[in-house]
């Protein structure tokens, strides 16, 4: 239970539901409520998919590619914190949301890169090395799972935090994402030094 709480609270963060719920709001606006829940229905299935395949076929690619797990958590760690950051500074909402088809809003974008984007997919593989398959598996599709609730009562949400509390919400959990984002880079080099003196060492 303590390596799925491990895994989940990181991810949480990571997809930041609460932060993206406007841009939500803002594709499904005039949708009926039935509408909406198909649209939800058809997120939950494409982020659950694309972030399993990605758990499933990730490790494989990159050891194809001669990456190791060191040099993904420096990449995947400095990734992190420009997404963090870019939040914190700026706007991360992308306009157009409302020429997009709403049969397939569900899975682009809402399903991918909303709920399963980069933040989601780099921190997974990152956590599948540190904490196994199955706790991390699960907390992904949990989180999927809570982002897709979040946003079937996002109006009801919005009410309660108001505008303010949502923006607040959304520069707090980019700043736990920047700092988890450090600690991520910090352990990849930790582990690239210690690698290369056992390499040394061995040779």
């Amino acid at each position: 239970m303590k390596e799925f709480w491990l895994c989940f609270v990181p991810l949480f963060v990571a997809v930041d539901a609460i932060g993206t719920m406007p841009l939500f709001l803002g594709m499904v606006d005039g949708i009926d409520r039935a509408r909406v829940r198909r649209v939800l229905a058809q997120s939950v299935v494409t982020a659950t998919v694309v972030a399993m395949l990605f758990l499933i076929l990730g490790t494989g690619f990159l050891e194809l590619l001669g990456i190791t797990m060191a040099d993904f958590m420096v990449a995947g760690g400095v990734l992190l914190f420009v997404i963090a950051m870019a939040d914190l500074l700026g706007n991360s909402a992308a306009a157009g949301a409302d020429s997009t088809e709403i049969e397939t809003v569900g899975a682009v974008p809402l399903g991918v890169p909303l709920i399963a984007g980069p933040a989601l997919l780099t921190t997974s593989l990152l956590l599948l090395k540190q904490h196994g398959v199955v706790p991390t598996a699960l907390a992904v599709l949990a989180n999927i799972l809570v982002a897709g609730t979040i946003f079937l009562f996002a109006e009801q949400i919005r009410k309660v935090l108001g505008r303010a509390g949502s923006k607040t919400f959304a520069k707090i959990a980019n700043l736990l994402l920047a700092s988890i984002a450090v600690m991520i880079i910090r352990k990849g080099f930790v582990l690239i030094i210690t690698q290369s003196l056992l390499g040394g060492k061995a040779g």
